[in-house]
């Protein structure tokens, strides 16, 4: 009856060892989207927040707001803000472009990272409209002006953490998109080559 009882044990602590690994690999795929809702939600990691309305009123602090631009190596664009900083009261909405070239002689793609520093302010940094929100291509050689509509929530007035904070950075990375595979033709699909 012992060695029925180990048996027994060792069966349950086997599926418990499986049943433990499966949570951890779902766990370990949902981590990213977890974490990046966690940061949208409160701002975390200096993560905007996403706006559909602008204050119905302003607040009174006035605040330094500074742009920033960075392209990865392999992504052959130009970018920067038109204006490299600009004074805004909270609660106000501000709209700032930055100028985007494609130096290359191929349509490129790319994709923009974001964040304000400090930290903290992110919290506070709404966005109404933005360019970030989706993939971006431009043909050969091709130039755009692209907006940034945002304010600053005048919630932050309140905010210990932000009572110190005279200037806010607004920092852009743009990154290649990844090229979809091409397809391959026919011929080579199904080894027969078409009639000419």
């Amino acid at each position: 009856m012992g060695a029925d009882h180990r048996e027994k044990g060792h069966g349950r602590g086997a599926l418990l060892l499986i049943g433990g690994s499966v949570a951890m690999l779902i766990l370990s795929f949902a981590s990213v989207p977890l974490y990046r809702a966690f940061c949208s939600a409160t701002g975390f990691g200096g993560t905007t927040q996403v706006a559909k309305l602008a204050p119905a009123k302003p607040g009174e602090r006035s605040i330094g707001v500074r742009f920033d631009a960075n392209v990865a190596r392999d992504l052959p664009w130009r970018f920067e803000p038109e204006t490299p900083r600009i004074v805004v009261r909270t609660g106000e909405t501000a709209t700032i472009y930055y100028k985007v070239v494609n130096l290359s002689d191929q349509e490129t793609s790319g994709v923009a990272a974001y964040n304000v520093s400090p930290d903290q302010a992110g919290a506070y940094f709404d966005k109404l409209a933005c360019f970030c929100f989706s993939e971006q291509k431009l043909a050969p050689h091709e130039s755009a002006e692209w907006p940034v509509v945002f304010f600053l929530d005048p919630a932050l007035e309140a905010d210990e953490t932000m009572r110190h904070v005279e200037e806010i950075t607004l920092s852009y990375s743009f990154f290649a998109s990844k090229k979809p595979k091409e397809a391959k033709p026919k011929e080579a699909a199904s080894g027969v080559k078409p009639k000419t």
